[in-house]
């Protein structure tokens, strides 16, 4: 089986490491293609930045011996049409795609010239949270449970057949970043699992269940916007969601003050959510929300440095008792 493995985040490293150990190991698959993002400009100076998944397969071609390193192959983000897959194939006569996080549509002409056609690993429990952020929205729902899928590519996003379906509890203090880190190493197995079984013919598909259907959006800056009038506990899985990657923030006067880190308590303090009531020495800085306070444990104003609230006081001595939001 020759994959052409489709990926640009850090979350499909393991997936590809572990089918790079696989072709090691056995003959069931040999990994004959990586498909990633161009580059990208980063910094100040715009310098050229490969993606996490490129730098990942370049370390990973060191293990492979010369005749079976993979070619790393980029297109420009709007364009996977004829040209593009005519050049991929003719770089190999790939078997099957596989793609995990790789941001971009995969056209049926384009999904037609593998003869096993093209799967996905998707970070939910499909048909729920179809879209680019199930693992935020499983943190931001305060659900106790999510998992993972591997599912048919199709004509439409995230609805093609379920290949295999895994789930696993959350605990609730999950951040955006430690779900992440858990999902790309179990979905690793997984994929590796779900190989073998198709070598054996041991696999089976099932339609999703349109009915049960719910979807996700990207994240954005408005979305990340923090709603004090909301729950303490509602306010924390928002930061969580998106920590440490993406940033919420709250205006402070005429400053954006991002909030990085805190947790939800008990009691409500009588004044108008986004007020800075005080600070526990253990929790961090007391803001009120519409339901419960907030313990603030690290914050950030845009384009300086994050610090943990007690150095953070050191260089807002009036903040207590000010308003947020």
């Amino acid at each position: 089986m020759r994959i052409l493995f489709a990926g640009s985040s850090k979350i499909a490293c393991p997936s590809l490491a572990a089918l790079v150990d696989l072709q090691l190991k056995t003959d069931l698959c040999e990994v004959a293609g990586i498909l990633t993002n161009p580059d990208t400009a980063k910094g100040r100076h715009a310098h050229a930045t490969p993606s996490a998944l490129s730098e990942g397969a370049t370390l990973l071609s060191e293990r492979l011996h010369a005749a079976k390193k993979p070619p790393i192959l980029q297109f420009k983000y709007a364009q996977l049409g004829k040209a593009e897959t005519e050049r991929l194939h003719t770089v190999c006569r790939y078997d099957i795609l596989i793609s995990f996080a790789y941001g971009k549509f995969f056209p049926p002409e384009f999904l037609a010239r593998f003869p096993l056609g093209g799967i996905n690993i998707h970070p939910s429990l499909l048909p729920k949270y179809r879209g680019p952020s199930p693992i935020q929205a499983a943190i931001l729902n305060g659900d106790t449970e999510t998992g993972i899928t591997l599912q048919r590519l199709a004509g439409l996003i995230d609805t093609g057949a379920i290949l295999a379906q895994e789930s696993f509890p959350l605990k609730g203090d999950e951040t955006g970043g430690t779900l992440a880190a858990f999902v790309a190493e179990r979905a690793a197995g997984m994929v590796c699992r779900w190989v073998a079984d198709r070598a054996g013919n041991r696999v089976c598909e099932r339609a999703q269940n349109e009915a049960e259907a719910s979807y996700c959006e990207k994240s954005n800056h408005a979305s990340r916007k923090i709603d004090w009038a909301r729950s303490a506990r509602a306010v924390d899985a928002h930061i969580r969601a998106y920590a440490p990657d993406e940033l919420c923030w709250t205006w402070h006067g005429k400053r954006v003050l991002s909030v990085l880190e805190g947790s939800a308590l008990n009691g409500i303090l009588g004044k108008t959510p986004g007020a800075v009531v005080g600070v526990d020495k253990d929790h961090g800085i007391l803001i009120q929300c519409g339901d419960g306070i907030y313990a603030a444990r690290v914050l950030q104003y845009q384009a300086k440095k994050a610090l943990d609230f007690r150095s953070f006081l050191n260089g807002a001595k009036k903040f207590i008792g000010t308003q947020l939001g």
